[in-house]
């Protein structure tokens, strides 16, 4: 029996220009989270699944820079993002 992967319900989109904490620029679920993951896709952007932090985003206002108590998972996600796009931060 094959398993098949079911995308994500939700999504969220953040965005971090190295100066202030990121801040949540999209999020949504069902076809409005195709179209954010579709969209990140088009435009090259590294994609990470990580349900619980998903949740956790998605509880916050457009425009909302993240809590602090989410900065370390959402660093441990930038991170990721850069390595796979070959980047590396200025500082």
């Amino acid at each position: 029996m094959s398993r098949q992967k079911h995308p994500p319900t939700t999504a969220v989109a953040l965005h971090y220009d190295g100066d202030k904490a990121p801040t949540v620029t999209a999020k949504g679920s069902g076809a409005v989270a195709e179209q954010i993951i579709a969209l990140a896709k088009e435009h090259g952007i590294p994609l990470q699944e990580n349900a619980a932090l998903t949740a956790l985003l998605s509880r916050l206002d457009l425009g909302t820079e993240i809590p602090a108590e989410l900065y370390l998972a959402v660093a441990e996600v930038i991170a990721f993002a850069y390595l796979l796009s070959g980047k590396r931060p200025e500082n």
